[in-house]
């Protein structure tokens, strides 16, 4: 009778990638875990129910366009050159104030008569957190225009500025870039 002396490995090899399959496991869960995930607030609704209803969105955003336009008032823009290697056209941003800023807006019809009995929200958000979200209901018509109240912007960096007119035709949306220096 003959011995068997020659020892396999095999069955350490196996739980030895068991193991580092396990740790990289732990290791991928626990530091996707540690980012921080913020939802979309564009259209300045959750990501569900924009996803949701954005048919009827887009549908009453053509409509809206098609009759009114939106523009800003009255506020100071700077050109940003952090990307002058990029060959599409940057849009100049708002330039922000530290401290108290308002906002106005004028919604016209495509004849140029002021639309006076809009139902406008506004949003001031960062792009990528809603830490610091600013979201006035009701947007006030003062003087032939539609302005915000105090909006107080303490941290500096990228803002966006959002507005929404609701009007029975459809509604329409204006996404404008911000910056406060440092």
């Amino acid at each position: 009778m003959e011995k068997n002396n020659k020892k396999t490995y095999w069955p350490h090899m196996i739980l030895g990638f068991l193991a580092v399959g396990l740790t990289l496991s732990y290791w991928t869960v626990k530091s996707a875990s540690s980012l921080p995930v913020q939802e979309s607030n564009q259209y300045m609704m959750k990501y569900q129910m924009a996803d949701i209803t954005m048919n009827d969105i887009l549908k009453g955003k053509q409509a809206f366009d098609a009759a009114y336009t939106i523009a800003i008032q009255d506020v100071e823009t700077m050109v940003m050159t952090d990307n002058v290697n990029s060959k599409r056209p940057q849009p100049d941003v708002v330039k922000l104030h530290k401290g108290i800023n308002h906002f106005s807006y004028l919604v016209t019809k495509k004849d140029g008569t002021v639309v006076k009995n809009a139902n406008v929200s506004f949003l001031l958000t960062q792009p990528h957190s809603r830490k610091h979200d600013m979201f006035i209901e009701k947007v006030a018509f003062q003087e032939g225009k539609y302005t915000t109240g105090d909006v107080n912007i303490e941290d500096p960096g990228r803002y966006t500025l959002q507005l929404k007119v609701a009007l029975p035709e459809g509604t329409g949306y204006s996404s404008i870039a911000a910056y406060l220096k440092p």
